[in-house]
C-alpha cells in the first residue's frame, strides 16, 4: 500500500489553515463581542467567566496549533529539501541499503506539490548527477539512479562499458572484492567477485560496481528523446534502469527513460545509515557525507 504523503500533507495544511482563517474571521470577533457585552454588564468581571467566553473550540485550537508546523514542513519538503531512504542495492557502492539521504528539490526547478508541475525553471540535470525520480511504471514509487544520458545524447552499452556520444566513459580499476550479493554456499561463490571502478561522467567522479560473473544486457545503443534522461545504477549488474528498454516493444516490467515531469530532485548528501530501523539496531553516522 502506497500512501500519497504529499497529498495528505497538502490536505492537512488546507484544513488547518481554513480552521485558523475561520476562527480569525468569524469566531474570534464573536468571542470578543461576548466578552465586551459581559464586561459592560458587571462592575468586576469574573476571571473564570472571561476565560470561558474567550475559549476556542477544541478543533480550532488544534488547527491553529498544527497549521504553522505543517505549513513549514510542506514548504521545506516541497521546495527545498526532502529526505529519502535507500531500499535497494542498485546504487552500490555509492549508496548502501539503509542510507538516509537528502534531496535538493529546487536544483532542477521549483515544482508544485502533488501536481509536480514546474513553475520556476532553475536548472536541468547534468550528466553524473544522482537523481531521484518517480518510477515511470508506477509514479507512486521513487527511484534513484545516476544521470548518464541527456536529451539528444547517443548512449551505448556493450561488454560492461558505457559510451556517450561515441566516446568510452573514462574508468580506472580501483579494487576487486568478494561479491556480498551472492549467498554463502552458492555454486558460483568461488568466482563471485566484483570489480570497483572509478568512473567520470561529466564533472562527477564516482565509483561503479561490476560483477565478475553476471548476465548483462545485449549490446545496444539508444538516442535519448527530448525532455527525457537515461538513468543507470552504479551497481551495473544489479540495477533495473534505462538499459533494459526497447522502443519497439516495452514489457510492463521495463520502463525506459525518465521524462522531465517525473523528476523529484538531486540527491546530495547521506545524513544517516540505518538498514533495519529497530530498537535493537541503532542508526550509524559513519557514512554521513556528500554524494559524489
Amino acid at each position: 500500500m502506497h500512501i500519497n504523503f504529499p497529498l495528505l500533507l497538502v490536505i492537512a495544511v488546507a484544513v488547518t489553515g481554513l480552521l485558523a482563517l475561520f476562527d480569525r474571521i468569524w469566531l474570534a470577533p464573536r468571542r470578543r463581542s461576548a466578552i465586551a457585552a459581559y464586561q459592560a454588564q458587571v462592575s468586576t468581571p469574573d476571571i473564570d467567566t472571561l476565560q470561558r467566553l474567550n475559549k476556542e473550540p477544541l478543533l480550532v485550537e488544534y488547527g491553529k496549533s498544527f497549521f504553522p508546523v505543517l505549513a513549514v514542513v510542506l514548504i521545506l519538503r516541497s521546495f527545498l529539501v526532502e529526505p529519502f531512504q535507500i531500499p535497494s542495492g542498485s546504487m552500490k557502492p555509492t549508496l548502501e541499503i539503509g542510507d538516509f539521504i537528502l534531496v535538493n528539490k529546487f536544483s532542477y526547478g521549483i515544482r508544485l506539490p502533488v501536481l509536480e508541475t514546474k513553475i520556476i525553471p532553475i536548472g536541468d540535470p547534468q550528466r553524473g548527477d544522482v537523481m531521484v525520480f518517480r518510477y515511470p511504471n508506477d509514479p507512486r514509487i521513487n527511484y534513484i539512479k545516476r544521470v548518464v544520458g541527456l536529451p539528444g545524447d547517443r548512449i551505448g552499452y556493450a561488454n560492461k562499458q558505457l559510451t556517450v556520444n561515441g566516446e568510452l566513459v573514462q574508468r580506472e580499476l580501483l579494487r576487486t572484492l568478494p561479491d556480498d550479493e551472492v549467498p554463502a554456499g552458492h555454486p558460483l561463490q568461488a568466482l563471485a567477485n566484483v570489480d570497483i571502478y572509478q568512473e567520470r561522467l561529466g564533472d562527477a567522479l564516482h565509483e561503479a560496481r561490476y560483477k565478475a560473473v553476471s548476465q548483462t544486457p545485449p549490446a545496444r545503443e539508444w538516442v535519448v528523446p527530448e525532455g527525457h534522461y537515461f538513468m543507470v545504477g552504479d551497481n551495473r549488474d544489479n540495477s533495473n534502469d534505462s538499459r533494459y528498454w526497447s522502443a519497439a516493444s516495452m514489457p510492463q516490467e521495463l520502463w525506459g527513460m525518465v521524462p522531465d515531469n517525473y523528476i523529484v530532485g538531486k540527491a546530495f548528501a547521506v545524513w544517516m545509515h540505518w538498514p533495519e530501523p529497530k530498537m535493537r539496531n541503532l542508526p550509524s553516522f559513519s557514512r554521513v557525507g556528500l554524494i559524489e
